[in-house]
């Protein structure tokens, strides 16, 4: 299953690489915490779907994160200048299942709704 979230915000592949880091994490998501200090591209952090290692990676036009033991796989991107909106930040996120309980959907939904509105904010307050 995948998901996107578009966030109507201009910015760069370099400024989301430079900017999003595990070390400010409670700057981009309200849904995930630190539970120990970042070692290197990993964080134990705590959220919604219990604990977990995430993983952070720079990727072509910004940074992929991976809930590393998830039974799901769920990872997400966010990236910029690439489709489905080339001007935008977009987020998109993935499971490897076809189907999924629709409360797990939901929390799916709450926490990209969460996560754009904190990316968008972050971004927006860069610009300034």
């Amino acid at each position: 299953m995948e998901f996107f979230r578009i966030i109507k915000v201009k910015t760069t592949e370099h400024l989301i690489q430079k900017h999003i880091q595990l070390s400010n994490l409670e700057k981009i998501s309200n849904e995930l915490f630190a539970i120990d200090n970042p070692e290197g591209d990993k964080l134990k952090i705590g959220g919604i779907w219990g604990e977990f290692s995430l993983s952070i990676s720079q990727i072509k036009g910004g940074v992929r994160f991976a809930l590393l033991e998830c039974p799901n796989a769920l990872c997400w991107t966010i990236t910029t200048g690439y489709p489905p909106d080339r001007d935008s930040i977009v987020i998109h996120l993935t499971v490897n299942r076809q189907r999924k309980q629709p409360e797990f959907i939901d929390e799916i939904n709450e926490f990209l709704n969460d996560h754009s509105f904190s990316l968008e904010k972050f971004f927006s307050e860069l610009q300034e």
